[in-house]
């Protein structure tokens, strides 16, 4: 009787799990090499760290407008085709040369659609990686490892060929990705949720207005923005280091085995410490590894060190957070809290990185980007401190 079961487990979880992998995909092609085409077209760092800062800016309103549309409606399967076939259209923009603002809104139109694809597709699976209401860190891993390895694979190959091709293909495989997306969105189960009127009024306030979910907001931000710099300028500091694109295809792609390492194993690891405890080794982690990145970064062993430190910095600090938002953001409020979670941790950090990042290291060099994201993970540090000060009081939550 149990294996059928699993099996039946198994079955359930494997669309979500192609979305993860095909949307992962994208973004394993598209954030890394991004800067790059931009620079083989020509454009200055300040100007690029503006165009790649667009997607974070759509993050500001975009996931929590479709996290509370999808609340409201239940149809976050519907949502999720729609916006990512207006995605695959948009990007055929940049298949043509109009300069940087027709860049710029080419990118806007897409982010917009794309930027809340996962906070919907985690709150769509929310019940099948949740066991009694608790956040299951096997399941969860489960599935996102796939996406893990989707950017993986991309990553990879892109580098490998975008170094024997060059970059101008970049515009017709963001299309052909997005495809990918559409396609696999079709494969998820479309079971809106039951509309009631009363459960889409249900307020976010009294949820916001706990010291502990604002302390680990900030966290969050702090933390997620020292990652910001290898998200926007990783590639271009090694590009300037002399690394090749197929060495720095193999550095994310590294760093990436680590994560998946991690979504894998997680479920045994994940009980040996609190939430709040995990959200300060995490943070501790990050603003080592931002350290080794700016002074180290031309010596290969302590690359690929803080490349494999990924595993802690990135996947298990995820982990932690999705856990900690099923936790605060129950039911139907779990669209809203995963959007929350997008906007708070990837779009502003990513505006301030993309813009503050961009004048920094037009002045002063790629190099000193890295020197601030380790500064901010010290910030992060500091306040997934006072969550875990919060959440081990009697009155706190159980962590």
């Amino acid at each position: 009787m149990s294996k059928p079961a699993a099996s039946a487990g198994a079955a359930a979880l494997a669309p979500f799990a192609l979305f993860s992998a095909s949307y992962f995909a994208h973004i394993g092609f598209f954030n890394p090499y991004l800067p790059l085409w931009l620079k083989d077209q020509g454009l200055g760092l300040f100007v690029i760290g503006v165009l790649t800062s667009v997607q974070a800016a759509t993050r500001l309103f975009a996931p929590y407008a479709w996290g509370a549309l999808s609340d409201r409606t239940g149809e976050r399967v519907k949502l999720l085709r729609f916006g990512s076939a207006v995605a695959a259209l948009a990007s055929i923009g940049l298949w043509f040369d109009g300069g940087v603002w027709w860049l710029a809104l080419v990118l806007l139109v897409t982010f917009t659609h794309t930027s809340a694809m996962m906070s919907m597709a985690e709150a769509a699976m929310a019940h099948l990686v949740s066991r009694d209401g608790v956040f299951d860190a096997r399941r969860y891993g489960r599935i996102r490892m796939w996406g893990s390895a989707g950017f993986l694979l991309m990553v990879f190959v892109a580098g490998l060929f975008f170094e024997r091709f060059g970059m101008s293909f970049f515009p017709a495989i963001t299309t052909l990705s997005l495809l990918v997306v559409v396609a696999s969105s079709w494969r998820l189960p479309d079971h809106p949720e039951p509309r009631h009127a009363e459960g889409a009024r249900i307020a976010v306030g009294p949820v916001l207005r706990q010291p502990v979910l604002q302390w680990f907001f900030a966290a969050m931000f702090f933390h997620i923005l020292s990652h910001m710099g290898i998200y926007i300028f990783f590639s271009l500091y090694l590009d300037s280091l002399g690394y090749s694109k197929t060495v720095i295809g193999l550095l994310w792609a590294l760093a990436v085995l680590a994560e998946i390492g991690w979504f894998y194993s997680q479920g045994r690891w994940m009980a040996a410490f609190s939430l709040g405890a995990w959200l300060v080794l995490t943070s501790a982690v990050t603003s080592l590894r931002m350290g080794v990145l700016a002074a180290g970064a031309n010596l290969l062993p302590l690359l690929l060190l803080s490349q494999l430190a990924h595993a802690l910095s990135f996947a298990a600090h995820h982990a932690t957070c999705i856990a900690l938002v099923s936790e605060y953001f129950p039911d139907r409020l779990r669209a809203r809290g995963q959007a929350l979670f997008t906007v708070v941790g990837y779009g502003l950090p990513g505006v301030l990185a993309g813009l503050a990042g961009g004048a920094l290291s037009s002045r002063f060099g790629l190099q000193s980007v890295f020197w601030a994201c380790a500064a901010t993970g010290v910030l992060a540090m500091a306040c997934s401190f006072r969550v875990w000060r919060l959440r081990s009081q009697p009155h706190g939550a159980a962590g």
